[in-house]
C-alpha cells in the first residue's frame, strides 16, 4: 500500500543495466569502481540533465530514470549506446562496459520522497533483460509515440509474457548492430526540436548543435548505466479481468501447464468493523504480492487480478484453475481489544489441503510497523514452506527421473533447514546433480555456491581453498545471469566472507537488502561480517533486526550465536552466557560451546567451563586450543586482539593445548 500523499501520473521510464558487472567487479573491483565514478562524473549527469530526465534511484549496478516524454528517453538511450561504442575501445572485450536499456511509458505511483512504483516501472524493468548488450528494448506504448519522430526503425519482437505482468506486452528492439550503423549526425543530433516539442515536429531538418554542446552531450551520455538489476516492482496497476470472466476464459481454452512455484495472494479479509483495519488488510495483500514475487522461480498473480476476489466466497480449487496456480494464500485480520491479530493459511489449489498456517499478533496502535513486520515474517515463512512443498511434490511425481529444476528445489529446501553438516551436504549433492543435467541453470549455481560457502563456514569443507575458488566462480556466474536477485547478491556476500573480503561482502549484502528490505538472512549476514571486520558492536542492531523480521527462522540458533559471539569479543561474559545458552537450546553448535567455555572460565565458574569443554570435544573430537588459534576467521587487528581473550579463556577452561601448527 503506497504512502499517504502519493500520486499517480503518466511517465516515461528507463531502466539501465551493465552486462557482466559482477564479473567485472570480481576481476578488478577497484578499477571497475573507478571507471564507474568517471562515467558518472563525465557522462551520466550532464546527459540526463540535457534530456530533462530525473534519476529516481540507483541500486547496486542498476539505475532507474524518469523522463517527461518517451522520445527523450529513447533518444537519450541511443546516444548513450553510441557513446559507448568508442569509450572503451582501448580495453580488451572482456573488460568493456556493455549496456542494456528497457523503456516503457505508463502509469506510475509517485511517492512523496520521489520514488516511483507501478506498471510503468515494472514493465521497463522486465524489458531491460530482453535487450541485447549494446541495444535497447521498448514497449509498444513507447513505439507508438516515437515511431514517426525517429529516422531509425525498431524491430518488432512480438508479444511477450513478462513475469508478474498479467497481459502480454508488445516488444520492439534496437540491436547493437543497428545502433552502430546509425549515421553519427542522427545518433547525436536526433531532432532537438523533438526534444523541445515532442508533440510532432518530425520531418524538419535537424539543427546542428554548437560543437561544445555536442561534446558535452556525447561526453555526458554513457553512464546512464551505473546499474543493472532493479527490483522496483511494488504493485501492478493494470486492468484485471473479473473472476467470472477469468473462469469462463479458462474453461473455454486448452489448459496450460501450471508453473511450479505459482501463487495468488487473495485479499485478506477484515473481520472487524474498523475501516482502518480494511486499509491494513489491503496493504498486507499488496506488500505480500510484491515480496513473494522476489522468490526465485516464482509466478505470483498481480494484485489487481487478486483483488477481483475481494469480499467473495471462493472455491480454492476453482481459483487455482481460473488463474493457473498451484497455491493460494488467504488470511484475515481482526481487532481484539487493543491488539491486532493476523491469521494466514497456505492452501494447495490442486487438493484444497492446508499446507501451513500461522497466527501473528501485535499492538493495534502500531499498525504501520505491524504491516512491515507481518509481511516480512510471512514472506520468509512462505519462502520456506513453498520451497519444501514444491520439492516434495516433485519428489512424488518424479521420484526416479527428477529434472534440473526438481533437484534445485530440493537443494533450496535443504538450505532452508538448520545449518548442519548433513543438510549442507544434501544441498550440495542436489545442486551438483542439477548442474549435471543443466550446466547453465543460474539458480543451481547460486544454490551450490551457497551450499559450499556454508560448508566452509561450519568447518565441513574437505578442501577450503578449492571450495572457496569454486563457490566464488559459481556465485559470480549466477549473479551475472540474475543481477536483480537479492539472493544472488546475498550468496556472493556469503562466499566473499570465506575469502575474508569483508568490505566487499558488506557492499553485496547491502545491495541484497536494497532489493529486499525484508530479507532477514541478509541482515544477519551483515551483522556477523561486521564482527569479522573488527566492528563487533555493529552486529547487534543488524542481527536483532533479522530476529524481529523472522522470529521463527530455522537460522535462529545461528543468529543467537552471532549475538553471543559479539558479546564474547567485547568481554561481556554474562551476556555471552545468556545468548550462547539460548543458541545451544535450539541446536547444539560446537563454536557456541567455545564461547561458553571461555566465558565460564573468565567468570571463575570452573565446573561449568569444564562441562562446556566436554561438549566441544563431543561435537568436535580431538579439538584443541591450537586449532582455535589457527582457525583463521579473520586477520583484522581489532578482531585478533579480541579473539585472544577467547584463546586465553579456553586455556583457563582446560581445553587441551595440542601441537602448535606451522
Amino acid at each position: 500500500m503506497h504512502k499517504v500523499g502519493a500520486e499517480r501520473r503518466l511517465a516515461a521510464i528507463m531502466v539501465a543495466d551493465i552486462v557482466g558487472y559482477s564479473r567485472l567487479m570480481g576481476a578488478d573491483e577497484a578499477g571497475t569502481l573507478r571507471r564507474l565514478k568517471a562515467l558518472r562524473r563525465e557522462v551520466l549527469d550532464p546527459s540526463i540533465a540535457a534530456a530533462h530526465g530525473r534519476i529516481v534511484k540507483t541500486m547496486g549496478d542498476g539505475l532507474l530514470v524518469e523522463f517527461p516524454s518517451p522520445l527523450r528517453a529513447v533518444t537519450c538511450a541511443v546516444q548513450i549506446q553510441r557513446a559507448m561504442l568508442t569509450r572503451d575501445v582501448g580495453l580488451p572485450p572482456d573488460r568493456q562496459f556493455r549496456l542494456r536499456f528497457g523503456i516503457n511509458v505508463g502509469d506510475v505511483v509517485a511517492e512523496t520522497d520521489g520514488d516511483l512504483y507501478g506498471d510503468g516501472v515494472n514493465v521497463a524493468a522486465r524489458l531491460e533483460p530482453l535487450a541485447e548488450p549494446g541495444g535497447l528494448c521498448i514497449s509498444r506504448s513507447v513505439h507508438d509515440q516515437v515511431r514517426d519522430k525517429l529516422s531509425y526503425r525498431f524491430e518488432d519482437l512480438g508479444k511477450r509474457e513478462l513475469k508478474n505482468i498479467a497481459r502480454p506486452i508488445g516488444v520492439f528492439g534496437l540491436s547493437a548492430a543497428a545502433i552502430q550503423a546509425l549515421p553519427v549526425q542522427v545518433a547525436e543530433d536526433e531532432p532537438e526540436e523533438h526534444l523541445a516539442d515532442p508533440a510532432g515536429t518530425a520531418g524538419r531538418p535537424a539543427r546542428h548543435r554548437p560543437a561544445s554542446k555536442r561534446l558535452l552531450l556525447t561526453a555526458g551520455v554513457a553512464t546512464l548505466l551505473v546499474a543493472g538489476g532493479l527490483g522496483w516492482w511494488s504493485w501492478s496497476t493494470h486492468k484485471a479481468p473479473d473472476a467470472q470472466t477469468g473462469a469462463a476464459l479458462q474453461a473455454s481454452s486448452t489448459p496450460k501447464p501450471v508453473p511450479g512455484l505459482s501463487l495468488v495472494v487473495l485479499p485478506f479479509a477484515n473481520l472487524s468493523n474498523d475501516p482502518e483495519q480494511d486499509f491494513f488488510a489491503d496493504g498486507l495483500t499488496e506488500d505480500l504480492t510484491t515480496d513473494l514475487s522476489h522468490l526465485a522461480g516464482s509466478f505470483v498473480i498481480a494484485r489487481n487480478t487478486a483483488f477481483t476476489y475481494k469480499g467473495k466466497a471462493v472455491d480454492v480449487k476453482q481459483v487455482g484453475r481460473d488463474l493457473g496456480v498451484r497455491y493460494v494464500l488467504e488470511g484475515s485480520v481482526r481487532r481484539t481489544g487493543e491488539r491486532g491479530v493476523l491469521n494466514a493459511q497456505l492452501i494447495s489449489a490442486e487438493t484444497g489441503a492446508h499446507i501451513w498456517a500461522d497466527r501473528f499478533e501485535g499492538e493495534r496502535s502500531r499498525l504501520g510497523e505491524l504491516q512491515v513486520e507481518f509481511v516480512a515474517r510471512l514472506a520468509r515463512s512462505l519462502d520456506v514452506q513453498l520451497t519444501e512443498a514444491e520439492s516434495l511434490r516433485a519428489l512424488r511425481e518424479r521420484p526416479d527421473n527428477p529434472t534440473a529444476a526438481d533437484l534445485a528445489m530440493r537443494g533450496w529446501a535443504a538450505l532452508n533447514r538448520p545449518r548442519t553438516k548433513a543438510n549442507s551436504a544434501e544441498a550440495r549433492t542436489h545442486f551438483e546433480r542439477s548442474l549435471q543435467i543443466d550446466s547453465e541453470n543460474p539458480q543451481s549455481k547460486i544454490g551450490l555456491a551457497r551450499a559450499i560457502a556454508q560448508q566452509i563456514n561450519i568447518w565441513a569443507s574437505q578442501d577450503i581453498d578449492t571450495d572457496t575458488s569454486l563457490a566464488k566462480r559459481l556465485a559470480l556466474e549466477g549473479l551475472e545471469a540474475r543481477p536483480q536477485s537479492p539472493m544472488a547478491h546475498y550468496v556472493l556476500s556469503e562466499v566473499l566472507r570465506t575469502s575474508k573480503e569483508f568490505e566487499r561482502g558488506l557492499r553485496e549484502v547491502k545491495i541484497a537488502i536494497e532489493y529486499d528490505q525484508n530479507m532477514s538472512i541478509a541482515y544477519a549476514l551483515a551483522g556477523i561480517t561486521n564482527l569479522w571486520a573488527g566492528r563487533a558492536k555493529d552486529l547487534f542492531e543488524l542481527v536483532e533486526r533479522a530476529m524481529r523480521l523472522s522470529p521463527k527462522d530455522t537460522s535462529m540458533s545461528a543468529w543467537e550465536y552471532y549475538i553471543c559471539h559479539a558479546h564474547t569479543h567485547l568481554g561481556h561474559w554474562e551476556k555471552t552466557l545468556e545468548w550462547c545458552n539460548r543458541s545451544v537450546e535450539h541446536t547444539p553448535y560446537w563454536a557456541a560451546y567455545v564461547d561458553l567455555a571461555a566465558a565460564y572460565a573468565w567468570l571463575g565458574r570452573n565446573e561449568d567451563a569444564q562441562e562446556a569443554v566436554k561438549q566441544i570435544l563431543n561435537l568436535m573430537p580431538g579439538y584443541t586450543v591450537q586449532k582455535w588459534v589457527h582457525a583463521d576467521w579473520s586477520r583484522n587487528p581489532t578482531f585478533l586482539a579480541e579473539y585472544q581473550r577467547i584463546i586465553e579463556g579456553l586455556r583457563k577452561a582446560g581445553l587441551p593445548e595440542g601441537e602448535a601448527q606451522r
